[in-house]
């Protein structure tokens, strides 16, 4: 995006994390198009440095380590407040699903790093933003869960139990951030994107043959669902999950 093409700023400012690629890019994509000014995270610093150029390197900026690690949780919020003054809006997008099988030959040490990234994680960085700028002034928080944690998922059941205590974790936050900060979750279906490809590749029209609406999920999806969720629009929303599925969870009691 050139700077010709950007947007009038809109005042607010957001930490997506996870984001150099797929659902992440998808919402720091739409909130740059809105008007906010972003930090994205991400493992990888070569992929997020090209994430900040596609995104415009004049509204974003990235901090590159992982999402469990304490000293990059507390960076990525610094830098943040560094670049832009303040931080609105929190979206925990980062995630893990390391293992693919039942859970009754599920490796602890394996649940334990599902279980660091995908909620620990989650806190950790709500904790931060919480303290760096939305006890006092407000803002939004957006978990990025799954369906996988409303109903069982054969073979991903380490993942869908770990977007379960996402559920409930946005649940509580709701419960004691309010009335400064709202707290929401997407729960997606499967969305076109290298994380869940296991899932659809080779196979997408079987794949999206259950959906109602005829299709898998893409990135702009969830984008657009994170914008609605920490804009003013949403402002009498908290502590709900949003089932972004394309009518997947109709088929649950066919």
């Amino acid at each position: 995006m050139t700077t010709a093409e950007l947007p009038p700023l809109s005042g607010k400012v957001a930490l997506v994390t996870g984001a150099s690629r797929g659902i992440g890019y998808g919402v720091a994509e739409a909130l740059v198009a809105r008007g906010d000014r972003v930090c994205i995270t991400g493992r990888n610093e070569d992929a997020l440095k090209e994430a900040v150029e596609k995104l415009g390197a004049e509204r974003v900026i990235g901090v590159a380590g992982k999402a469990h690690d304490l000293d990059h949780q507390s960076e990525a919020v610094e830098r943040t407040m560094e670049a832009f003054g303040r931080l609105d809006h929190l979206v925990n997008n980062a995630g893990t699903n390391p293992v693919f099988g039942p859970i009754a030959d599920l490796d602890l040490n394996v649940a334990r790093k599902v279980f660091e990234t995908n909620v620990i994680s989650a806190l950790g960085f709500a904790q931060k933003t919480w303290h760096a700028w939305q006890k006092e002034n407000g803002g939004a928080i957006v978990n990025i869960a799954s369906i996988a944690g409303l109903a069982p998922s054969p073979f991903i059941g380490a993942y869908g139990i770990s977007k379960a205590a996402m559920i409930n974790l946005t649940q509580q936050l709701a419960h004691e951030f309010a009335p400064r900060v709202r707290v929401n979750a997407i729960a997606p279906a499967v969305v076109k994107t290298k994380f869940a490809a296991a899932l659809y590749e080779g196979r997408e029209e079987e794949a999206a043959a259950s959906y109602p609406l005829g299709r898998l999920g893409v990135p702009s999806d969830i984008g657009g669902t994170a914008a609605f969720l920490t804009s003013a629009q949403s402002d009498w929303i908290t502590g709900q999950t949003l089932l972004v599925d394309g009518g997947l969870f109709l088929n649950a009691g066919v």
